[in-house]
């Protein structure tokens, strides 16, 4: 079959674009191809877009997505994209409707203007646990409602990444749509691995050895342990286990925060960039460019691609299932 089109809106440095493509190699395992290509990225983060060129021989439209018209946008059959999530609010009407609170909400509805206006095969949003509760559970069902009035049979799931073989506990609520048209009864890819025991360690994204620079001086740790009653709990991490989701602040992480660090010996120290993108999933061969806090911040934006690789294999076998 001829290979899928996708477009990709706030694609960041592109890990959900990895896992799209497939042909990669994780912790010693392959990854096939999902005989996928991209034929349009977008994103208004300039460092993430240079971290996405380099890796992809693609330059991303970095124009905010509300000035891009639906007839600039090449014909495609998938849609993905990890809206942000922040600024629903609810619009006290009869029937309620979804409103926004500030000018990122309203990257929701360009998402739903692309797929009314181009009506692809299917698309995947992405995002945030946490946006099942949004506004007291009652933004989700408005959202699932915004994207079936586009034209889609919708379904969603929560999918936790180390029970896809991923060394970090990342839970996030995946959207998928068919078109309805084509009556396609789809299922979310099964849990890889079903026991916690069996997960991915954080212990074998590790570098043995890293420079001084990554360490926090006795003086941090002194005023942390002045506090240790107010320290988040579980910061430090077991290494024998998956990791705690890492974010996009991690350049600025102190020993008071809520990211997730390492205690070597009596020692705390924040992970190399290197380990994040192991972390999150990337292969060896994917490049980092630029300063070490945009590297920080585009990943940890992103999207882990093993897991997302498994969402992707399920959609081609069901889209090649309509040849």
């Amino acid at each position: 079959m001829e290979k899928l089109k996708v477009v990709s809106l706030f694609c960041g440095c592109g890990g959900t674009d990895v896992g799209l493509l497939g042909g990669f190699e994780f912790l010693g395992k392959k990854y096939g191809s999902n005989h996928m290509e991209i034929v349009y990225a977008n994103d208004i983060d300039d460092n993430a877009c240079n971290i996405f060129q380099e890796n992809f021989g693609i330059v991303p439209d970095n124009r905010d997505i509300r000035e891009v018209s639906s007839e600039e946008i090449p014909d495609f059959d998938i849609l993905t994209g990890g809206f942000p999530c922040q600024s629903f609010s609810i619009i006290a009407q009869n029937p309620k409707r979804l409103g926004v609170k500030d000018e990122r909400g309203k990257l929701f509805f360009e998402m739903c203007r692309i797929l009314r206006d181009k009506q692809p095969k299917c698309f995947v949003a992405e995002n945030v646990k946490g946006l099942l509760t949004a506004n007291k559970r009652s933004a989700f069902p408005l959202i699932i409602e915004e994207f079936e009035k586009s034209g889609y049979n919708v379904q969603y799931a929560v999918l936790n990444s180390a029970e896809y073989g991923v060394p970090q506990k990342r839970e996030r609520v995946i959207i998928i749509g068919f078109r309805k048209d084509l009556k396609i009864n789809y299922s979310f890819p099964e849990k890889i691995i079903k026991e916690e025991e069996l997960y991915q360690p954080l212990s074998s994204v590790l570098e043995k050895r890293v420079d001084e620079r990554y360490f926090f001086s006795s003086k941090a740790v002194e005023g942390m342990m002045k506090n240790r009653k107010s320290m988040n709990k579980g910061r430090a991490q077991d290494i024998t286990k998956p990791c705690n989701t890492v974010g996009a602040h991690l350049a600025k992480v102190s020993l008071n925060s809520t990211d997730p660090v390492l205690m070597e010996g009596e020692r705390y120290r924040r992970f190399t960039p290197r380990e994040v993108a192991r972390i999150q999933s990337f292969p060896e061969s994917f490049k980092l460019i630029g300063s070490e806090a945009a590297q920080y911040k585009a990943l940890g934006n992103a999207i882990p691609p093993v897991m997302f690789w498994y969402v992707a294999e399920s959609i081609c076998k069901k889209l090649s299932e309509l040849e």
